[in-house]
C-alpha cells in the first residue's frame, strides 16, 4: 500500500496592484505571538530566526501600512487590531473550509492509491462534520476511506442511492428528543435493511467567551436585547437539535438576534464567537474547547454510523469495526473533549438501539 498521503491546506495570497505580494507565512507567527506574547519564542515555533521573524512583522506593517503588532515594556509583544482581525479571518476561513477541503483530500489520495495499485476495496462514508469521525482517516494503515462530509439528510440520501456504503446520524441522548429526531427523519429510515453501528457521544451547548461577559446561564438569555448570536446552518442536524431544544424551553427563534446568520462547521461557529462577531453560538464542546471559549452544555447525542446489512459482510467493514474497537482509536476519542466511546463497533437494527436507548436513560 502506498503510504504517502496528500493534505490540502488553504492560503492566503494578498497582492497590491502594483504586484507586492504579502507572504502568508506570517500568519503562523501572529498566532504564535498571540499565544505567547513573546516575540523571540513565536519566531522559535514558527521555525524561523528572530531576525526573519522581526522583517515578516515590518513588512506586514509596510504592507497595510499599519503596525500588526505592538511592543509594550513589562508586557511583551502583542497583536494590535488589525493583527487580530488578519489572525481571526485566517482562522474563520480554515474553519469554514475545513471538512470540503477534507473531503477533496479524501477523494485525492484515494484516487491516486488506485492508480498506483490498482482497483481495491475503499470504505465511502458520508458523514456530518465531527471531532470523533475525523479521527478516521488518521490511520489510513488500518483503513482505505474515503470521507465525504454533509448534512444528515444528504448523508441518509446518499446511502438510500448506493453512492456510500455508511452515513452518519445524529440522535439525542434524550428519548423524548430522540423520538422527536426519528421523526424527522423517517422517510430515510423506512428501509428494514438497515443496521446501526455505535461509536460515540458528544455534548452539544452553548459557546461564549471564557469571562462569559453577556452572563449567558441558559437558552432564555438568548433572547436578550443587542445580544450576538451565530448559529449552524439551517439544513445540519445540530440547527435541527438547537430548533428542538429552543422549543422545549418555550423559546421563539424569531427573538434571537441574528439567529438567522449560519456557519456551516461546528468549528467555524467557534472561530467566529473567538473572533468577537458573535457573543454567543451552538455546538459541539470540542469546537468550544479548541478555542478556548466557555462552554454549557445542553444535549447529549449518540453520533452512529448506519448502514446495510449486506454490507457488514464486506471485509472493509471488518476493518472499520476493528479500528473502532482498537484501544489506541478509543484512546484518541477521549481526548477530544466532550466525547466518550458508546460501545464502539457495537452492531443492531435500529429498533434495537431505541429499545437499549430508552434502557440506559430511562
Amino acid at each position: 500500500m502506498h503510504k504517502n498521503k496528500f493534505s490540502i491546506t488553504p492560503a492566503w495570497l494578498f497582492q497590491t496592484d502594483t504586484g507586492e505580494l504579502f507572504e502568508p507565512g506570517l500568519f503562523r507567527l501572529l498566532k504564535s505571538i498571540r499565544d505567547t506574547r513573546r516575540l523571540t519564542t513565536a519566531a522559535k515555533d514558527s521555525g524561523i530566526s528572530y531576525r526573519h521573524a522581526w522583517n515578516l512583522v515590518h513588512k506586514g506593517a509596510d504592507f497595510f501600512g499599519q503596525p500588526l503588532v505592538q511592543m509594550r515594556k513589562g508586557k511583551g509583544t502583542e497583536l494590535t487590531p488589525l493583527g487580530e482581525t488578519l489572525l481571526w479571518s485566517e482562522q474563520r476561513i480554515k474553519a469554514r473550509l475545513g471538512p470540503q477541503i477534507d473531503s477533496m483530500a479524501s477523494e485525492l489520495n484515494n484516487q491516486l492509491q488506485q492508480l498506483l495499485e490498482g482497483d481495491h476495496p475503499v470504505l465511502r462514508l458520508h458523514a456530518s462534520h465531527g471531532y470523533a469521525v475525523a479521527l478516521l482517516p488518521k490511520f489510513p494503515e488500518r483503513l482505505e476511506l474515503r470521507l465525504q462530509y454533509c448534512n444528515v439528510r444528504e448523508a441518509l440520501s446518499a446511502l438510500k442511492s448506493g453512492e456510500c456504503d455508511l452515513a452518519s446520524f445524529h440522535v439525542p441522548t434524550s428519548p423524548r428528543l430522540a423520538e422527536q429526531t426519528l421523526d424527522y427523519y423517517q422517510d430515510s429510515l423506512q428501509a428494514k435493511d438497515l443496521r446501526v453501528i455505535r461509536f460515540v457521544t458528544r455534548e452539544q451547548g452553548l459557546m461564549f467567551p471564557r469571562d462569559n461577559p453577556k452572563g449567558i446561564t441558559g437558552l432564555k438569555d438568548l433572547a436578550q436585547p443587542g445580544l450576538r448570536f451565530i448559529n449552524r446552518d439551517r439544513n445540519s442536524g445540530t440547527h435541527f437539535l438547537f430548533s428542538l431544544l429552543l422549543r422545549e424551553a418555550g423559546i421563539d427563534p424569531q427573538n434571537i438576534q441574528n439567529a438567522e446568520q449560519e456557519e456551516f462547521t461546528h468549528t467555524a461557529v467557534a472561530a467566529y464567537v473567538a473572533a468577537g462577531m458573535a457573543d454567543v453560538g451552538f455546538g459541539v464542546e470540542a469546537a468550544a474547547r479548541q478555542f478556548g471559549l466557555g462552554f454549557m452544555n445542553l444535549a447529549t447525542e449518540h453520533y452512529l454510523l448506519i448502514c446495510h446489512e449486506d454490507r457488514l459482510h464486506q471485509h472493509i467493514i471488518s476493518e472499520l469495526l476493528a479500528l473502532m474497537r482498537s484501544p489506541d482509536f478509543v484512546d484518541e476519542i477521549v481526548k477530544q473533549p466532550g466525547y466518550a466511546p458508546d460501545h464502539c463497533g457495537e452492531i443492531g437494527t435500529l429498533a434495537e438501539f431505541m429499545a437499549s436507548h430508552r434502557s440506559e436513560w430511562g
